[in-house]
């Protein structure tokens, strides 16, 4: 397993510049799947998904295994399989990981992947003049790292590589194992070493840069092809370890008698519509169309691909199937042994998404994205037990308010805590979006069709019921709890407007004034003024005491927005530019008077 893996940069997706051979032998050598779908996004609602086999997003964001829920590595340990896993996926080890790496019955884990808070060191490290704009604790302490990581067979990616191939040798002559080999790569930071980046020359003399913000692309056109340079290094840097487990099939003969799956949790942006990264736009095709190579020995075939709609929580359940245990009624995913071998469907619509984010959904074609009604974005509440962020517990204040809940379906009887739930960057801005990707493989150009989009609206209703989704998603989102979707639901015609502005580019500091008090001052400075603080809590509202209020601080107005369209859009920055620039005095200094 990849993480961020982008099927656009693949050689048997299409991709000939990109130098991954071993990807291409894969695929000679497996069933390729052409409309495999992520879920709940990002990284651990996409691991739980595979623990689980059923949708995460739609009841709760980032977070651990739940009390109720199934786990499929623990349900195979229970069934005599032995279980074990070998990763550097920092998160499993983190407050909103915690619970996952010990469903197995073994487990190695190797340090320095983005940021890992693992070597200590009191001086900062020597930081090259660089790009990136969030500044944080995880980009410094990343520099700190890399200074450990000089030798390719030091990097985390190598060691877990090293891991896995060392359990194979041991137990190629047993029966009954599951492995799992987790890379972090090719995730950002794209580090990698120098024979990778050699496969790859061009001219840059630019700065650094192999980690970009998640935000509107700001860069100069060679910046960007050099950051897309860096990821595709990065990436032959993974199909070389890819080629090694290929290798060690081939050496212990294991196409025989075992299965073999490659998958990735989602893909990422590299500037494609003028966009770094995931997590603030919609979940569009590079990162949610993910690649997907299965070899199921019962099956026995090889270099042939399959149409049929899949999805992340199949991989589970397919699991469960090979060693002959019975999947739990909460799962949705399916088995995709029939399909492997026949191409057989499991599924007409496919449910993705991120917790408060757009709700969409595919039939293999078309892709509907369902924003929220309101540019507030509620209702919106977690749903948890374990009320955890990706790197920390909640914080009191967020739990004054928390209720205890009856149980959903799929909670096993258990009630749970019902939290005001929030997200960094809201969907409204971006409009209800839907595409034919046989017509716009690219998605540039959102369609307003009342009939397509109801079809559409009924499919997504439907997988929202079989999820049992909470009722305020239906409020948020407008749909009907029950009954028929109408006319009267319809959103995309309604909101293309929203749709067409957020394909403009960003707005740049040279648009606006310098001025003290301005949308080119940094936050942190205009909210040690009075006044400005109170312009900026009308404008930015809940942010300013969020959970991301310390990570977006160091930023400008305008760069936040370049993270934030759904905060800040274009005319609401332009407000604000108004607003505070009436705060400076005639001179351009600010006026202490008001």
């Amino acid at each position: 397993m990849f993480d961020s893996l982008n099927r656009r940069f693949l050689p048997p997706y299409g991709a000939d510049w990109v130098h991954a051979p071993n990807f291409s032998r894969l695929a000679e050598r497996s069933a390729t799947f052409e409309n495999c779908y992520a879920g709940s996004m990002p990284c651990m609602p996409a691991r739980r998904e595979l623990h689980t086999g059923r949708y995460n997003f739609l009841h709760r964001s980032w977070g651990p295994l739940e009390p109720f829920d199934d786990s499929v590595p623990q349900m195979l340990g229970e069934a005599g399989v032995y279980t074990h896993l070998t990763t550097d996926h920092q998160h499993y080890w983190q407050d909103g990981g915690a619970t996952y790496h010990g469903r197995f019955r073994t487990f190695e884990f190797f340090r320095g992947q983005e940021g890992d808070a693992w070597k200590g060191q009191v001086a900062d490290p020597e930081i090259p003049e660089n790009l990136k704009l969030l500044r944080t604790e995880l980009f410094r302490q990343d520099w700190v790292n890399r200074a450990h990581l000089a030798d390719e067979a030091d990097h985390p990616q190598t060691r877990t590589f090293d891991a896995g191939l060392e359990f194979i040798a041991a137990n190629r002559a047993e029966d009954d194992w599951f492995l799992q080999i987790e890379t972090f790569d090719p995730h950002e930071p794209f580090y990698s070493y120098a024979r990778h980046k050699e496969l790859y020359p061009h001219a840059y003399d630019g700065p650094h840069f192999d980690w970009p913000d998640y935000r509107k692309v700001l860069e100069s056109p060679e910046q960007v092809e050099h950051g897309r340079l860096e990821y595709a290094a990065l990436l032959s840097m993974c199909d070389a370890s890819l080629g090694r487990v290929l290798d060690a099939m081939d050496e212990h003969g294991l196409w025989e008698d075992t299965m073999l799956i490659v998958c990735t949790d989602h893909g990422l942006l590299l500037g494609e519509r003028g966009w770094w990264g995931k997590n603030v736009q919609p979940w569009y095709d590079e990162t949610i169309h993910t690649p997907l190579f299965v070899w199921d020995p019962r099956a026995g075939v090889r270099g042939e691909r399959r149409d049929a709609l899949v999805q992340t929580i199949d991989l589970g359940p397919t699991l469960l199937e090979y060693f002959g245990v019975d999947r739990t009624p909460d799962m949705q995913g399916r088995p995709l042994h029939d399909t492997v071998a026949h191409d057989t469907p499991v599924r007409d619509a496919g449910l993705f998404g991120a917790f408060g984010g757009h709700v969409s959904v595919t039939d293999g074609r078309h892709v509907y994205m369902r924003s929220c009604t309101t540019p507030d974005n509620r209702p919106l509440s977690e749903h948890t037990l374990m009320p955890t962020h990706m790197r920390g517990r909640f914080r009191p204040e967020e739990l004054r308010t928390a209720e205890l809940v009856p149980p959903f379906t799929f909670t096993k009887g258990v009630p749970l805590l019902k939290v005001p739930g929030f997200t960094f960057a809201g969907p409204y801005a971006f409009g209800t979006l839907l595409f034919d990707l046989h017509t716009d493989p690219d998605q540039q150009n959102p369609l307003t069709d009342d009939d397509l989009e109801l079809r559409m609206a009924q499919l997504l209703t439907d997988q929202l019921r079989l999820a049992d989704a909470p009722e305020e998603q239906y409020v948020r989102l407008g749909l009907p709890h029950e009954g028929p979707v109408t006319s009267d639901h319809l959103l995309a015609r309604r909101q293309h407007p929203q749709a067409l502005a957020a394909l403009q580019p960003p707005a740049r500091a040279e648009e606006y004034p310098d001025r003290p008090l301005g949308v080119n001052t940094p936050l942190t400075a205009l909210l040690a003024d009075p006044r400005a603080s109170e312009v900026l809590r009308r404008y930015l509202g809940p942010l300013i005491d969020s959970p991301a209020a310390t990570v977006i601080a160091g930023l400008t107005p305008v760069q936040f927005a370049s993270f934030a369209l759904g905060a800040l859009p274009r005319q609401r920055l332009d407000a604000l530019s108004g607003e505070l620039d009436a705060l400076n005095g005639p001179d351009g200094a600010a006026d202490p008077a008001g």
